[in-house]
């Protein structure tokens, strides 16, 4: 697992294009988008003085929701409208991968640069998992990324939960 952590972190498009086929890997995926996240949260709580169980918490709950919602954008936009081949749980796997980068979070401030990682290694994901150019992943990247943002800011907002603890950065 940890080799594989690794090869998403490093953008290896070889990784990514494997584990877009490889169903045993769901498991990892979605250990990855809990890790990735219980880190960035607490980071996230350590920078902005909050309390860091609770930041943990909703990082891990954003992080979740935000990888369901953004592989079935990816999926509907990839598949459906921009004539990508893949499945849902193939873009579950890779956008799982994905995350990684979100765990160097963990250093209070240093989540920007994980997010923006983290978006980096999702196009490539895309573009492996849907076999097609890098400017519809991009597209498909940002319609998911954009859609997962508004779904955890609503999640924020209704459950009065302090936003700035599950950001990314």
């Amino acid at each position: 697992m940890i080799r594989n952590v690794i090869n998403a972190m490093l953008l290896d498009a070889e990784f990514y294009s494997d584990a877009a086929e490889d169903e045993s890997l769901i498991r990892q995926a979605a250990i990855v988008v809990v890790a990735a996240n219980l880190l960035g949260g607490i980071g996230a709580s350590l920078a902005t003085e909050s309390n860091v169980p609770a930041g943990a918490a909703i990082g891990v709950i954003t992080g979740l929701v935000g990888w369901l919602v953004w592989s079935g954008v990816a999926y509907a936009v990839g598949v459906r409208v921009l004539g990508g081949d893949a499945d849902y749980p193939e873009m579950l796997r890779v956008i799982g991968f994905a995350y990684a980068p979100l765990a160097i979070g963990i250093v209070p401030w240093l989540g920007f640069v994980g997010a923006a990682w983290a978006l980096f290694a999702a196009v490539l994901a895309i573009r492996e998992s849907l076999q097609f150019s890098t400017q519809r992943a991009v597209a498909t990247t940002a319609l998911g990324w954009a859609v997962w943002l508004g779904i955890a800011v609503l999640l924020n907002g209704l459950l009065g939960w302090n936003f700035l603890t599950s950001l990314p950065f």
